[in-house]
C-alpha cells in the first residue's frame, strides 16, 4: 500500500545517503520534511529542481523543514552531483526502489521511443509527526519550489 495523505510515512526504510550516512524518514521526527523524488543526477530538469530547492534552503530551515532528494543513482553519483551543484541537503540512494515503491513513484515512461521504468518527478511534504500532508506528482520544475514552500508555511 502506498503512503496516503494524513497517514504515517514508513520509518523502517533506511537508505545510503550522501555524507557517508544511512538515513530514514524517522530521523527527521520533530521537523517537517520535503522529500523530493527525481529521475537522475546531473540531468537538466533534476539539476534545476535541486538548485531551486537549494536556493530556498534558508526559507525552509526557518520553517523547521528539512529537504531530502531521492533517486535510484548511487551514493557516489549523488556525492558528485551534490558537490558540483553545492547542494546543502542530503540525497538518498534508492537503488532497490524501497522508498520509491512506498511512495508509488515508479512509472513506465517513454524515453527516445522506448518504454522504460523510471521515477516520476514527485514531492511529498511530511509533518513533524511523520504524517504525509501534501503530495505533488508529475511535477513541472518552474515554480514548484515556491509552491512547496507556500504549503510548508500553511501547515
Amino acid at each position: 500500500m502506498p503512503v496516503a495523505i494524513d497517514q504515517p510515512v514508513p520509518t523502517d526504510i533506511r537508505l545510503p545517503a550522501t555524507g557517508d550516512q544511512t538515513l530514514g524518514l524517522g530521523d527527521f521526527s520533530g521537523r517537517r520534511l520535503v522529500l523530493y523524488f527525481y529521475p537522475k543526477d546531473a540531468t537538466p530538469g533534476c539539476t534545476n529542481e535541486s538548485r531551486d530547492f537549494a536556493a530556498q534552503q534558508e526559507a525552509f530551515e526557518a520553517e523547521n523543514t528539512a529537504i531530502v532528494g531521492v533517486s535510484r543513482d548511487s551514493v557516489r553519483s549523488h556525492e558528485r552531483f551534490r558537490d558540483k551543484e553545492g547542494l546543502p541537503f542530503d540525497l538518498l540512494s534508492d537503488a532497490d526502489e524501497a522508498l520509491c515503491e512506498a511512495f508509488d513513484v515508479i512509472r513506465m515512461k517513454n524515453m527516445y521511443g522506448k518504454q522504460v521504468r523510471g521515477i516520476e518527478r514527485s514531492t511529498f511534504l511530511i509533518d513533524e509527526n511523520g504524517l504525509l500532508r501534501r503530495e505533488w506528482r508529475k511535477v513541472k520544475v518552474p515554480g514548484h519550489v515556491a509552491e512547496v514552500l507556500a504549503a510548508v508555511r500553511e501547515l
